[in-house]
């Protein structure tokens, strides 16, 4: 008999999937990808189970879910509501949760800076990490993936303090980890959390500059930069896209750019989405699955 099609059920909150996930997920090897769109999150269950039981129970190794979007709250509780749609022991699919890819590039931004900062005598637990971009999907993840590492993360609002609190709240109800929200609204008060900083992140838009060199020339106790803007100008002064802990020009901190983050981020994601193919017991990837495939793909650099 025909061996049956591999298939995963793309869910989001928005108008359209992404295509850099609809091509991420055809490359893992996925024969079938539908996307449902508009998905609210009383909808999940729902749209799970239907998933769940059109098929064997043995073809649920060959079904899994993706879940997408732009906001991490969310999709962290759409991912617990396709968790509760399971009928184990028979009748279970896999299923992963990354919106935007932010997950899995957040996730990268902390194992990459794990790499470099072990290679001089550093970890990241105690260190205080502050992400610029800290409203947006990624750079509130990477923050929250540095307090899981250990270390204190920083939500660094442009435009005050107020959204990044909001988001910092949300994030420890949902995972019982401690963030700091912080005023970036303007040059010198992000020179401060620069100049208290171990680690920087930037995760701000494409194509703007969050750090200058007058930035990095004054922060005495600043280690590591890392960077996921690949648009020019780069989000950090100096820094080249495919620095992988190299020293950045004018300052005396070590960088990271966005192309060697996203050299990881594209591995983890591959192979997380590879994983949920065939997997006995069944796969559910959410954020400590995520950072374990980050850490593996950075040490494979």
């Amino acid at each position: 008999m025909r061996e049956r099609p591999y298939i995963l059920h793309f869910l989001t909150p928005l108008p359209q999937v992404s295509p850099f996930d609809v091509n991420m997920a055809a490359d893992a090897g996925y024969d079938v990808i539908a996307p449902y769109t508009d998905v609210g999150l009383a909808a999940v269950r729902a749209l799970v189970q239907d998933a769940i039981f059109s098929r064997r129970p043995r073809d649920g190794a060959r079904t899994a879910v993706l879940i997408g979007g732009r906001d991490p709250v969310l999709a962290l509780d759409m991912f617990a509501e396709a968790r509760k749609a399971m009928v184990p022991p028979h009748f279970q699919i896999s299923v992963m949760v990354d919106p935007s890819g932010a997950f899995t590039t957040a996730a990268a931004m902390v194992a990459v800076a794990e790499r470099c900062l072990a290679g001089r005598g550093h970890t990241l637990a105690g260190k205080r990490v502050v992400v610029f971009g800290a409203t947006g999907p990624v750079g509130s993840m990477a923050a929250l993936f540095a307090a899981k590492a250990g270390a204190r993360g920083v939500l660094a609002g442009y435009d005050g303090i107020h959204r990044v609190r909001l988001r910092a709240d949300q994030l420890a109800e949902r995972t019982g980890l401690a963030l700091e929200p912080a005023d970036a609204s303007d040059d010198d008060k992000i020179t401060a959390l620069v100049r208290e900083a171990a680690v920087v992140f930037c995760a701000g838009r494409a194509g703007v500059r969050i750090l200058h060199r007058r930035h990095l020339q004054v922060a005495e106790r600043l280690l590591l930069a890392v960077d996921v803007n690949a648009v020019p100008p780069s989000g950090v002064e100096g820094l080249d896209p495919f620095a992988d802990c190299a020293p950045i020009e004018g300052a005396q901190v070590r960088g990271i750019g966005a192309l060697a983050v996203g050299d990881v981020k594209f591995r983890a994601e591959h192979e997380l989405l590879a994983s949920m193919r065939d997997a006995d017991p069944r796969r559910f990837i959410g954020l400590d699955e995520t950072l374990e495939a980050a850490r593996r793909c950075a040490a494979s650099r």
